[in-house]
């Protein structure tokens, strides 16, 4: 019990400093680097725009994505390089949120091609990406709610739903644990099986660099 409240109480503090952090971007007085101040949308729209939920995508929609092979989504880890050589989502990129405006990147980040799945382990420093992405009025973002954590307790390691709960929880169990099959994890019932997992193809990611405009003065 003791432990469940202190990582209660370490969750609380994480996500205070992180609506200090966004409420701080939303006021515009983070100077990012090669970027005036004076760049992106106004402090009140991404203020409004961080308080929405709307940005969120769940693990299921990610999954299904991941499956189908639908092509018009990039998925960015924005965790360490460390981090992402140990345990990322297939095809994702890794751009470490620390570099996330490095000019190596922009291309995959500011474009109409793509909607951009931002995802770290909770959802902490994805939202971060997010915001200053957004604040740049970067188009098309997302986050992944929950992050890894939800991904593996929603979609690899779904818990299955007790005989009293509705017919919708065993059916949406059911899509979950077809999913983590598809993603490599074995079942008792599925032991006999050859095999389980099916390789996703690498989705090869091609972007269109926008034309920069000849700036004047000095």
């Amino acid at each position: 019990m003791m432990n469940q409240k202190k990582l209660a109480k370490i969750g609380s503090f994480r996500y205070t400093v992180m609506a200090i952090v966004l409420i701080i971007l939303a006021g515009g007085l983070v100077v990012l680097p090669k970027y005036e101040k004076n760049e992106g949308i106004l402090a009140d729209q991404l203020l409004s725009n961080i308080i929405s939920q709307e940005r969120y995508i769940s693990t299921d929609e990610v999954s299904e994505k991941i499956i189908s092979q639908d092509p018009s989504f990039i998925l960015v880890d924005v965790r360490s390089k460390e981090a992402y050589d140990n345990y990322t989502l297939p095809n994702a990129i890794n751009i470490p949120l620390k570099k996330l405006l490095d000019e190596e990147f922009e291309s995959y980040l500011n474009q109409d091609q793509f909607d951009v799945v931002f995802f770290s382990n909770d959802h902490f420093y994805a939202d971060q990406a997010w915001a200053l992405c957004n604040r740049l009025e970067y188009a098309n973002l997302h986050v992944l709610k929950g992050g890894l954590n939800e991904w593996f307790t929603t979609i690899i390691n779904p818990e299955m739903p007790n005989e009293n709960m509705p017919k919708s929880t065993f059916e949406l169990y059911a899509t979950r644990k077809a999913a983590s099959m598809f993603f490599g994890v074995a079942y008792p019932d599925q032991a006999k099986t050859t095999s389980v997992r099916k390789i996703v193809p690498k989705k090869i990611i091609t972007v269109k660099k926008k034309k920069r405009t000849a700036e004047g003065g000095c």
